[in-house]
């Protein structure tokens, strides 16, 4: 019989869930007693060992710095006070000054520590208390006036130094999250105009397909059934097209498809789909006349593909939508190191000294260009019409007739 959920045995070497709480409370406990018998063992360092022997009382107190090291990770700020406590403890048995320099040097890392870890109101206080206490500790272990002063000024020095680093140590690690911060941002609106971009190009021309056969089918309902019956059927056609093309963009976004299937992965459209292309402009009544010129043969990378393909795309949509001309002309020429794409058309083109930089369509053209270190000029032509010029730099050392990787 299968085990339920509720039959399952924690397995050997895991800890039960129900037992984790138990042990970080008891690592807790352990930290905290550790940390807090330091100051103890100071005292005992400092009077401890056969004729006050100072090679044990120097692993003593190395001993009691290291109870202080799990808590400064947890809460630096309570192990520099359990250690300061100690140290200034110590020092009132009057000890031998080397005794002293381990857990001065300790307290400094702390220093340093809580600069990396908190903010300046916080940091300040700490270090002046620090260096009071080490001052007080001072009076102790030193003798003569000189000595004392030099002795405040290295103590002054030292945790000076420490807390610089600490707070080089923060600028540093703020200055890579911010850097992690922008480019996840530049990552995220990058892939934010790719998507716009592309949910443009699939939605534009089918969308325009789509209102002029509508607009056909409304007038000629009434007079020519037949006509208005090849309309609906040409919007039917593109508009199951275009849903399954957003499906297939979203189900990419998304990962995996509403079944948990993986989502599809069809090819994307590239050069070789012109001619389906060019028969929903001709249902949109726009008929286009297909020139390929130059070397067959020449590899196109995958991005220049598609690039090219959305190029005409948008165009052609452009052309249904503005142009109000029955034909139009697509070339493209494979040429060694570039790939060339032309689309013009003799229709009402823009009127003079209007603004030809265009709305998405043309502005998602030049993007697509540009991203691929070529360029893209749309505009009138002298004897009339409209024409988009694109220019799409091929890498240079392909294989001829094989994609490029």
């Amino acid at each position: 019989m299968p085990a339920t959920p509720t039959d399952r045995r924690p397995t050997a070497g895991r800890v039960p869930a129900t037992d984790r709480p138990h042990h970080g409370r008891a690592s807790t406990a352990l930290v905290w007693g550790a940390a807090v018998a330091q100051p103890f063992l100071f005292l005992l360092a400092a009077r401890t060992g056969p004729y006050r022997s100072t090679e044990l009382r120097l692993f003593l107190t190395a001993v009691a710095v290291g109870l202080t090291l799990p808590l400064a990770r947890r809460n630096p700020l309570a192990a520099l006070g359990l250690l300061l406590a100690g140290l200034f403890a110590a020092a009132t048995t009057r000890p031998d000054g080397a005794l002293l320099y381990l857990p001065v040097l300790a307290a400094d890392a702390l220093v340093g520590r809580i600069a990396a870890l908190r903010p300046p109101r916080i940091l300040l206080p700490t270090a002046l208390g620090a260096l009071v206490v080490q001052i007080g500790a001072a009076t102790y272990t030193t003798s003569g006036q000189d000595v004392f002063v030099s002795t405040v000024v290295a103590l002054a020095l030292a945790l000076l130094t420490a807390g610089l680093l600490g707070r080089s140590v923060r600028e540093r690690r703020d200055h890579a999250a911010e850097l992690r911060a922008a480019t996840a941002a530049e990552a995220v609106a990058a892939e934010r105009l790719r998507i716009a971009r592309e949910l443009h190009d699939v939605v534009a021309h089918s969308i325009g397909v789509i209102a002029i056969q509508a607009g056909v089918g409304r007038r000629v309902i009434d007079t020519q059934p037949a006509e208005a019956r090849n309309a609906l059927a040409t919007i039917e056609t593109t508009s199951r097209e275009t849903l399954a093309g957003l499906r297939r963009t979203l189900g990419a976004l998304r990962g995996a498809t509403a079944d948990g299937r993986p989502a599809p992965r069809d090819p994307a459209p590239g050069l070789a789909d012109l001619e389906r292309l060019a028969a929903s402009t001709a249902d949109a009544g726009v008929r286009v006349e297909l020139r390929h010129l130059g070397n067959p043969d020449v590899a196109l990378p995958p991005e220049v593909d598609l690039a090219a393909y959305r190029i005409v795309q948008e165009s052609l949509t452009n052309v249904v939508r503005h142009a109000a001309v029955p034909v139009c002309r697509v070339t493209v020429e494979r040429r060694t190191d570039t790939l060339l794409v032309e689309i013009a058309d003799e229709g009402r083109g823009a009127p003079p000294g209007a603004d030809t930089r265009g709305g998405y369509g043309l502005v998602g053209m030049r993007e697509r260009a540009a991203l691929l270190g070529g360029s893209l000029t749309a505009g009138p032509r002298p004897g009339g019409g409209f024409h988009v010029t694109a220019l799409l730099p091929l890498p240079a050392g392909l294989p001829e007739g094989t994609p490029a990787p």
